[in-house]
């Protein structure tokens, strides 16, 4: 999608309602900040507020995603072109998640180390060793929930026995047994327990 494209297109068709800026604003209970990132094309309308743009603006969702008034002829084309580019982007979010999940887990994790380090060749006493190490146990107890939340929202599962892809529940994640990335859960389509997979696409 060209944002760009789309930023004019917005404009034109708040100008063609007769609104300004801050009155689009007004309607949609956002500051006129958002919408003129829109129109400059360095952000896009967030899915929430989509369908209410698009009823004020008097167009459709595939009107605005395609940048302009889509015909009847080309209707379906340019449909399937922005359901294409949806997918597509949401994988590539996905996979900055996951690559997000393993620095995270790095960061995390380093603090450890260092401590077990400095408890190993550092003279102190045990309890102020058992301290340092405790203490740095905090950064992963404070990135676990992060990192799982991840785990659950990035990308999808998929059951071995029927192949059904699916993003379960945090607490099936939370519970689950893991290995990297595969977990053994319930599926919600055929409730078969197995070892699924993480995988970056729904089909």
């Amino acid at each position: 999608m060209n944002q760009e494209k789309i930023g004019r297109f917005i404009a034109e068709c708040r100008k063609e309602q007769g609104l300004t800026q801050m009155q689009l604003a007004e309607k949609l209970n956002i500051t006129d900040r958002a919408v003129s990132k829109w129109e400059n094309g360095r952000s896009m309308p967030d899915s929430s507020i989509m369908l209410e743009l698009c009823s004020v603006l008097k167009i459709t969702v595939n009107d605005l995603l395609s940048g302009e008034v889509v015909t009847v002829d080309n209707y379906n084309k340019e449909l399937e072109k922005n359901l294409l580019e949806i997918v597509k982007q949401k994988e590539e979010s996905d996979k900055r998640l996951l690559k997000l999940e393993i620095v995270l887990g790095v960061i995390a994790v380093l603090p450890l180390i260092a401590a077990a380090v400095i408890a190993s060749v550092v003279p102190m006493e045990e309890w102020k060793a058992g301290l340092l190490v405790g203490l740095s146990l905090l950064p992963i107890l404070i990135a676990t929930p992060f990192a799982l939340k991840i785990e659950q929202k990035a990308g999808y599962y998929e059951c071995q026995k029927c192949g059904h892809r699916h993003v379960p529940q945090y607490s099936s994640v939370f519970w689950a047994l893991h290995v990297n990335r595969t977990r053994y859960m319930r599926c919600p389509k055929c409730g078969t327990m197995s070892w699924q997979k993480k995988v970056i696409s729904k089909d």
